[in-house]
C-alpha cells in the first residue's frame, strides 16, 4: 500500500465512489419528492372528479341524463370517466367506442347517501323549498338583514337562508327583529317532508322497541329539534340516532341517482403509469453507478499511470546519480512534473558542473602545491647537503613560497567558513576611502599604474574583510593587466549605497564567461601560468564577503579592452557621487 500509483488509484475510486452516491441520493430525494407531489396532485384531482360526480347523483334522480355533465368534467381534468352499475353495466362513459376496455377495479363508487360513511349534505330530496317558498324565505332574510347588518346569512343546500354558523336553539341573534321566528318557521314543504320523515323514523322506533321515548315525536315545526342539515338527532342515544340515519337515508333514495362504480383512466384510456422504484429499479440504478465506478476507476488508472511514469523515470535518474552517474536526465512533459524534471535536470547539470569544477580545483590545489613545496623541499634539501647555503636570497625565496602556500590555505578555509554559514564579521563604523587606500597602497606595482578615486564614505561593516573583498579584487585586475595597463579603484556614493568599483585595462573577459567568474575554482585562463596563476578561489570568496554585509557584487567586461568589477554596500553616509 506504500505505493503512489495504488493510494492514487484507491483514493479516485473512493471520491468517485462518494459522488455517486451523494447524486443518487440527492436524485433520489428530488425524484421521491417529485414523484409524491404527482401523486398528491393526482389524488386531489381524483378528489374533485368524484366530489362533482357525488354532487350531480346528490341532485339528480338518475344518471340518463348526465352524459353531458360528466363530458364537461373529463374534459376539465383531462381524464376519460366512465360510471358502471353495480352489476357492469355502462351508465356513462366519455371514452369513444374504440376506447381500450375499462380497468378491473373501480376507483371509487359514487353514491350520496354513503360517502366516507355519511350522508352528503347536499342530498335534500322533499325537504327542497318550491319557487313561491324560496322567495318568500329569502324576502324574510333580505327583512333580518336590514334590522342587523352584521348578520351574516347563507343559503342551505335545500335553498333555506340561514345564519352562517347558527347552531340549533341559538336564536337570540334576532330576537329584537321581529322577523325572525318566521324565517325560521317551516315551509309546508319542509313540514310534509318532516311528516314522512317522522312515519319512517317511528317505524324504526317500533321495531327497536323506542316507542314512547322523548324521541317519539312529530319532528318540527320546532327547528331546535333537529339541525339545519337534518343529520342527527340533538343528544339522542345511538340506537335513535341509527333510526334517524336509515329513516333519511331511506327518504332520499327515490331523490338520487343510484350508486354507481367510478373508472378513472388517461384520455386514451390506459391507466396512469406507475413509477417503478421496485428491486428492478434500484437493480438498475445500481448496475449504472457500477458503470460509472468503473469508467472513474479506468480514467483514474490512466491518469495514475501518467503522474507515476515520470516520477519513477525521476526516480530511476536519482539512484543512477547517487551511484556517480552525473549525465543523468529527465524528461517530465508539462506541468508541476515538468518542472520537478526540469529542476532536478538543472540540479543534475550543477552537480556535473560542481564536480567538474572540484576535479580541476584538485588538479590546481595540487599543481600550485605541488610548486612551492618542491621549491622549498628542494631548497632545504641541498643546503642539508651542503650544497647551498641559506643566504638572505634563499631565505626571501622558501619565504616567499611559503607565504604562497598561506595563501592557498587561508582561501580554502574561508570558502569553508562560508559554506557551513560561519562566517564572522565584526562590524564597526569605518571610513571606506581609508580601506581602500591601504589595498591600493598594498598592492602598488611598477609594471602597472594602480591608482585610487575616492570621495569620503562612511559604513558600518567589518574592515578587515572589506580589505580582503576589495583586495582580490585588485589583485585579480593587476593579474590579468598587462605591463603598461592602468587599474583604478573609485568609490563614491549613490543614493544610500557606498559603490566600489575596480577597472582594468587587461585582457577582458569573453561573454559566455561572465555568469562564471565567481563560481569556484574557475578561471578565465586555464593555464596555470605563475603570473596568472591561482586557486580560482578570491572572486567566490569576495561575494560571499559582500553579501555577508547585505552587498552585491557584478561584473562588466569588454573581451580585449578591460572588466569593471562593482561592489554595491548599503548604508553608506558621505557626499553622492555619480551613479
Amino acid at each position: 500500500m506504500k505505493s503512489l500509483l495504488v493510494r492514487f488509484f484507491l483514493f479516485s475510486l473512493v471520491i468517485a465512489a462518494c459522488s455517486i452516491a451523494v447524486t443518487a441520493w440527492l436524485a433520489s430525494q428530488a425524484t421521491t419528492g417529485a414523484i409524491r407531489q404527482e401523486q398528491g396532485d393526482a389524488l386531489q384531482t381524483d378528489a374533485q372528479i368524484l366530489d362533482e360526480l357525488v354532487r350531480y347523483a346528490a341532485t339528480h334522480k338518475d344518471w340518463t341524463g348526465a352524459k353531458s355533465d360528466v363530458d364537461e368534467i373529463a374534459r376539465r381534468y383531462g381524464r376519460r370517466i366512465a360510471l358502471t352499475d353495480v352489476n357492469g353495466t355502462t351508465l356513462v362513459d366519455t371514452g369513444g367506442e374504440n376506447s381500450p376496455q375499462l380497468p378491473i377495479t373501480p376507483r371509487a363508487l359514487v353514491d350520496p347517501l354513503n360517502v366516507n360513511g355519511k350522508i352528503d349534505p347536499r342530498a335534500v330530496g322533499p325537504f327542497k323549498v318550491n319557487d313561491e317558498e324560496y322567495r318568500t324565505l329569502h324576502a324574510y332574510a333580505d327583512q333580518l338583514f336590514q334590522c342587523n347588518s352584521r348578520i351574516t346569512l347563507v343559503e342551505a343546500p335545500n335553498g333555506r337562508p340561514r345564519l352562517s354558523g347558527l347552531g340549533p336553539g341559538e336564536l337570540s341573534v334576532w330576537e329584537n327583529c321581529p322577523v325572525g321566528d318566521r324565517l325560521y318557521t317551516l315551509t309546508v314543504t319542509e313540514k310534509a317532508a318532516y311528516g314522512q320523515l317522522h312515519a319512517l323514523f317511528s317505524e324504526c322506533l317500533d321495531q327497536r322497541g323506542l316507542v314512547g321515548s322523548a324521541y317519539d315525536k312529530p319532528p318540527g315545526p320546532d327547528p331546535r329539534t333537529f339541525d339545519w342539515e337534518i343529520t342527527t338527532v340533538n343528544g339522542a342515544p345511538p340506537e335513535v340516532v341509527a333510526c334517524m340515519d336509515s329513516a333519511r337515508r331511506e327518504q332520499l333514495r327515490p331523490y338520487v341517482a343510484a350508486p354507481a362504480q367510478l373508472f378513472l383512466t388517461s384520455p386514451t384510456g390506459d391507466e396512469p403509469m406507475a413509477i417503478d422504484l421496485s428491486t428492478t429499479g434500484a437493480t438498475r440504478i445500481t448496475l449504472v453507478a457500477l458503470g460509472i465506478l468503473a469508467l472513474a476507476g479506468f480514467a483514474s488508472w490512466l491518469t495514475a499511470m501518467q503522474l507515476v511514469r515520470p516520477i519513477r523515470a525521476l526516480t530511476a535518474a536519482t539512484k543512477r546519480t547517487a551511484e556517480g552517474d552525473r549525465t543523468a536526465r529527465v524528461d517530465g512533459g508539462s506541468g508541476e512534473i515538468g518542472e520537478l524534471a526540469r529542476s532536478f535536470n538543472a540540479m543534475s547539470e550543477k552537480l556535473a558542473e560542481t564536480e567538474r569544477q572540484r576535479q580541476a580545483m584538485v588538479s590546481d590545489v595540487a599543481h600550485e602545491l605541488r610548486t612551492p613545496l618542491g621549491n622549498i623541499t628542494g631548497w632545504l634539501e641541498a643546503t642539508q647537503d651542503g650544497l647551498a647555503e641559506p643566504d638572505p636570497h634563499l631565505i626571501d625565496m622558501l619565504l616567499e613560497e611559503s607565504l604562497l602556500l598561506q595563501r592557498l590555505v587561508d582561501d580554502l578555509h574561508d570558502l569553508a567558513q562560508a559554506d557551513a554559514g560561519t562566517l564572522r564579521l565584526h562590524l564597526e563604523p569605518i571610513a571606506l576611502d581609508d580601506v581602500v587606500g591601504q589595498v591600493v597602497n598594498a598592492q602598488q606595482n611598477r609594471e602597472i599604474l594602480l591608482r585610487a578615486e575616492t570621495t569620503p564614505v562612511h559604513i558600518t561593516a567589518d574592515p578587515v574583510r572589506l580589505r580582503q573583498a576589495l583586495g582580490n579584487l585588485v589583485t585579480n585586475a593587476v593579474r590579468y593587466t598587462p605591463p603598461g595597463g592602468e587599474v583604478v579603484v573609485k568609490l563614491f556614493r549613490w543614493q544610500d549605497r557606498a559603490i566600489l568599483e575596480v577597472t582594468d585595462t587587461g585582457t577582458g573577459i569573453a561573454p559566455d564567461d561572465v555568469p562564471h567568474v565567481f563560481d569556484r575554482f574557475w578561471r578565465a585562463d586555464k593555464s596555470r601560468s605563475r603570473r596568472t596563476g591561482g586557486s580560482g578561489l578570491g572572486l567566490a570568496i569576495t561575494r560571499h564577503l559582500v553579501e555577508a554585509h547585505g552587498g552585491e557584487v557584478s561584473v562588466t567586461s569588454t573581451l580585449g579592452a578591460g572588466t569593471t568589477f562593482r561592489i554595491s554596500l548599503p548604508q553608506a553616509c558621505g557626499p553622492a557621487g555619480p551613479g
